[in-house]
């Protein structure tokens, strides 16, 4: 991938590779278990698009899945541990699967619902508003290093929407999403791109 010149930064959002959980779907919040050989894979060819990117910061979730990640990709150098990129804390839904909660709970929607003894929407809502608010002082491109149900709260929470709205931004494992601005305005914070795989 090459850099887009701009004045203003670009975030690049990337989340881990493959866990032996996200393989299987099971909500993996705050159980650090390690990358799959798979997704060691996928970290390294991570690095590889992001090789002609020059990061002036990099921050990572505390997680070993995310850090590992961020280090096979080639950013270990500069990367700093921040937790407010932690995944979403799942609480009595940690390692359960979304079939197994519709058992009990059937219209269930962690963006709208949250989990009990977890995180509520609110929760999520600070840690990405507060995330957001110092990555906008940066000067600079930034790369985030973070999970799937976080990192589409991150990409609502940026362009204004309630984390409601995540529940519509799907991100797969080693993915690479771009926050960004329209008309290099600070006023209008835009998704440059995606979930690309």
């Amino acid at each position: 991938m090459t850099q887009t010149p701009s004045l203003l930064p670009h975030v690049y959002l990337l989340r881990h590779g493959e866990t032996a959980w996200s393989l299987s779907g099971q909500h993996t919040g705050r159980t650090d278990i390690p990358l799959t050989a798979h997704g060691e894979q996928e970290a390294r060819a991570l690095g590889e698009r992001l090789r002609n990117v020059s990061f002036a910061h990099v921050m990572s979730s505390p997680m070993q899945r995310a850090r590992d990640t961020c280090a096979l990709a080639g950013l270990a150098g500069r990367m700093q541990i921040e937790p407010d990129l932690a995944e979403w804390d799942y609480g009595d839904y940690e390692g359960a699967r979304l079939v197994e909660i519709h058992r009990e709970r059937p219209a269930w929607n962690i963006f709208r619902d949250g989990c009990p003894h977890g995180e509520t929407p609110d929760d999520v809502t600070a840690r990405a508003d507060r995330l957001i608010a110092r990555v906008r002082t940066f000067e600079g491109d930034i790369a985030l290093c973070s999970h799937g149900h976080f990192g589409r709260a991150l990409g609502a929470r940026w362009i204004g929407l309630p984390v409601a709205a995540a529940g519509h931004l799907v991100l797969g494992t080693a993915s690479l999403s771009v926050l960004g601005y329209e008309h290099q305005s600070p006023d209008e914070p835009a998704i440059v791109r995606w979930n690309v795989p």
